[in-house]
């Protein structure tokens, strides 16, 4: 069979052909002072350079067909293929603006920009390449097939560059990666399943691409700590498996997840924040949410979650912000998620709540902030019309029945069949038989667009085109810089920042300092002592925006 006949040949060709689109449609859109725009010619260069490189069969090209000099002498076989891997990318590369890779030349790869050695995890006698730390280059290129040589890699971090394409299949070779952060792309095609098979993969950042389908329930077994999936064209429901998920944060937010929250979220015992902002989920909170006692953050916002809350969100006895704003609740707010001991800021504006206790009226502590606007209150300022309000409070939905919070009845969600009509005779003297009367349930009202949220301290308005367009290209985040290698083991890394609201700073603004999420034991694989979370990328800010 010919390369060009070959299925995944044609399956890559469709995903790299969207690759192109967006590179034609988006950077002509961007600003030139924060990225070099490609046209669209370019852009169609780069696609069609990945395109002829991937093997067919997904096998390593043979290293034959490199011609090392034979002036270049290397100290072991492992760096002579990191050689070859690291020219590869650079062949790669259509356009390096910073010079990153303008060093790459030679034996001596050790002394790459970028690229980091450590003594080898099973024989500390050799030397190997064990990252490549390329962030905020504004490199436009994609991953050739022959990344999958480098098999000492244990980090790779290309986030806020130009990548385009898919994750070749080759990498499935880097058993040992650790580290895998290439947000802020152009990646597209389906979650890229290499990720599956690095048994050692701790932290994974696939923000600000372009994938798109179902995401595998696999991934909720690896042992991961972070897992950063928004902001791309997901569309699925959320895998039950994800009770089997050891992160600590995990963030869905800007995709098209629809379907109900699982009940074994309960079940997730090391989460600290989860966000599923913006996204199309819908039903009842199922009663597991309140088992998430060590949860500071949790993000249900701009979704289509209805009927009450479980009075089991008091078991959050952790949790410092609560947002579930602009979604169809109703009921009344239970009085003691707002006395929770950690709270300081509880968000739960444009529903359809009808009653609130004063406990959401007076804050108990001054560092609590309420936000209980748009909803259907008696009483209370910058609240929802009668005519607003009743349409959806005419018919509240019994979440003991829904199922998405585990009851058995039909889900509000679903249409109802139509009655069919009364199969009874008619009496004898009338006429005509009348007509079958179908009770049609009353419609449901419109969905409202989100509409722009009264600004509170430290966060910004969205607009209601914002919120309902797809995910818009992010603007790259400033610069950050890799730190120089340090010979000492991994230190012990700190929980997650507090909440930061606020989008993605300007690119010319100093980053915040940000700490890495919470490392775990890893079970006797150790790190080679120039990695580590002190080489991690810092998460950008985790609300609007994320």
């Amino acid at each position: 069979m010919s390369l060009i006949d070959n299925p995944m040949y044609k399956l890559q060709r469709l995903q790299a052909f969207g690759c192109f689109l967006l590179f034609s449609s988006l950077f002509s859109l961007l600003p030139t002072s924060t990225t070099f725009a490609l046209t669209d010619a370019e852009a169609a260069y780069i696609v069609r350079r990945q395109l002829k490189t991937l093997p067919p069969n997904d096998e390593l090209p043979p290293e034959v067909e490199y011609e090392v000099k034979v002036s270049l002498t290397f100290s072991n076989q492992r760096l002579k293929k990191a050689y070859i891997g690291l020219q590869a990318l650079k062949k790669a590369i259509y356009s390096d603006p910073m010079n990153k890779t303008g060093d790459w030349v030679g034996s001596n790869v050790c002394n790459y920009t970028g690229v980091f050695c450590s003594e080898a995890l099973d024989d500390k006698s050799l030397t190997v390449v064990s990252g490549v730390d390329l962030n905020h280059a504004d490199i436009a290129a994609h991953f050739p097939a022959e990344m999958g040589y480098m098999t000492d890699l244990a980090l790779i971090h290309i986030n806020s560059n130009r990548f385009c394409g898919i994750v070749p299949k080759t990498m499935s070779r880097l058993k040992l990666m650790y580290e895998f952060d290439i947000s802020n792309n152009r990646f597209v095609g389906p979650f890229p399943e290499v990720a599956l098979s690095w048994p050692t993969i701790r932290f994974l950042d696939l923000r600000y691409n372009n994938f798109e389908g179902s995401i595998p329930p696999e991934l909720f077994e690896k042992n991961l700590d972070a897992l950063f999936l928004n902001n791309n064209r997901f569309k699925s429901t959320i895998p039950k498996a994800i009770g089997k998920s050891t992160v600590s944060v995990v963030t869905f937010a800007n995709n098209k997840f629809e379907g109900c929250i699982p009940h074994s979220i309960g079940k997730m015992s090391n989460l600290n924040e989860i966000i599923f902002m913006n996204n199309n989920l819908v039903g009842c909170f199922p009663e597991e949410v309140g088992m998430l006692t060590n949860v500071t953050i949790f993000d249900a916002s701009s979704n289509a979650f209805t009927g009450s809350l479980p009075e089991s969100l008091t078991g959050m006895k952790s949790i410092e912000s609560l947002d579930l704003s602009h979604n169809k609740l109703t009921g009344t707010v239970p009085e003691n998620v707002c006395k929770l001991p950690k709270l300081s800021n509880f968000t739960f504006s444009r529903n359809y709540f009808q009653n609130e206790p004063n406990a959401c009226q007076v804050p108990s502590k001054k560092d609590i902030v309420f936000d209980d606007t748009y909803n259907c209150l008696p009483g209370r300022p910058k609240q929802r019309s009668t005519k607003e309000c009743q349409p959806v409070i005419s018919q509240l939905v019994d979440c003991s029945k829904d199922k998405c919070a585990g009851g058995g009845g039909r889900s509000p969600h679903k249409p109802k069949h139509k009655p069919k009509p009364n199969p009874e005779p008619q009496p004898p003297k009338q006429p005509h038989p009348p007509t079958p009367v179908h009770h049609h349930p009353p419609p449901s009202p419109p969905k409202e667009s989100p509409k722009t949220p009264i600004k509170q301290e430290g966060k910004e308005e969205v607009s209601p085109l914002e919120r309902s367009r797809p995910p818009a290209p992010p603007i790259h985040p400033p610069p950050v810089s890799s730190p120089p290698p340090v010979h000492s083991p991994p230190p012990p890394v700190k929980p997650p920042p507090a909440p930061v609201y606020s989008p993605p700073p300007p690119v010319h603004s100093p980053p915040p300092p940000v700490k890495s999420p919470p490392q775990r034991p890893t079970e006797g694989i150790h790190l080679p002592p120039n990695l580590g979370f002190q080489y991690s990328s810092p998460p950008p800010p985790m609300f609007p925006g994320y």
